[in-house]
């Protein structure tokens, strides 16, 4: 068995138990490695060090309880593996940001850190072969754009330090809030976005303010007739592209968990 190997069948065991109170000390030993080598190739593999990853999975894992079950926060905590109310509601703050309270009551798109598929690290796909990790099919392809193509709306600045995988805290997810917002508003205007296809893309980054500007939007043929209001362009100029195609079974999970094994396997 390889080393990274090992990880991963760490990282499967976790899920599995996030309820429990898990040692370092006990999840070394159920993967076979002592617990020196394990803390050191966890936190390379995994970029968190192992109690804290298993602090922000049980925190990911209660998000889907408080959206949807009616469950007391309490049981929700103890579910989720914190001892008390109180340990619950003081990690959920630290690490979003906002109560699960407060979450329970606005609903906002939370940048969570999620269970990474290690082996897409060594898994090497050729074109136009998907490859299959986890709960994500991966397709990459080359494709030529011969003629503009524009898309229509919404566009924010964020902080780079805030977005997972990008930094490391976690919080409201921008992006995740822009595609909210454009679907809900694309349901008003669906006779523009008649193609279906739709854009996600950073841009422009900052260095000065350690941010970039993220735009989400559909594709339109009626450019000049469009009342913008808030909305803003994007211009996909035509060259040649590397495209990166990726399926999910909702579309939450898709701008979010997926997205950022995406990402992980391109640039990484």
């Amino acid at each position: 068995m390889h080393a990274w190997e090992a990880i991963e069948l760490a990282l499967n065991y976790i899920e599995s138990h996030l309820a429990e109170n898990l040692s370092t000390e006990a999840l070394a030993e159920t993967v076979g490695l002592s617990p020196f080598y394990f803390q050191r190739l966890f936190k390379r593999l995994v970029c968190k060090p192992v109690q804290e990853y298993i602090k922000l999975r049980k925190l990911a894992h209660s998000i889907d309880s408080l959206k949807n079950t009616d469950n007391r926060i309490l049981d929700i905590a103890l579910d989720s593996g914190f001892s008390s109310h109180a340990n619950y509601t003081r990690a959920f703050k630290e690490v979003f940001g906002l109560s699960p309270e407060t979450y329970r009551r606005e609903r906002p798109t939370l940048n969570t850190f999620i269970k990474p598929e290690i082996s897409m690290n060594y898994t090497l796909v050729d074109e136009n072969v998907p490859l299959i990790a986890g709960n994500i099919i991966l397709e990459i392809q080359k494709r030529a754009l011969k003629a503009p193509d524009i898309y229509l709306g919404y566009e924010s600045k964020v902080s780079m330090a805030n977005q997972i995988p990008a930094g490391e805290k976690t919080g409201i997810d921008v992006p995740g809030e822009l595609w909210k917002k454009f679907h809900n508003s694309k349901m008003a205007m669906l006779d523009l976005y008649s193609n279906g296809i739709e854009l996600g893309v950073s841009h422009s980054p900052n260095r000065e303010t350690n941010s970039f500007l993220y735009f989400v939007g559909g594709s339109i043929s009626k450019y000049e007739n469009v009342a913008l209001a808030d909305m803003t362009t994007f211009c996909l100029q035509p060259g040649e592209y590397v495209v990166c195609r990726i399926e999910a079974d909702s579309f939450e999970f898709l701008v979010t968990n997926a997205l950022y094994q995406a990402n992980k396997y391109l640039y990484d």
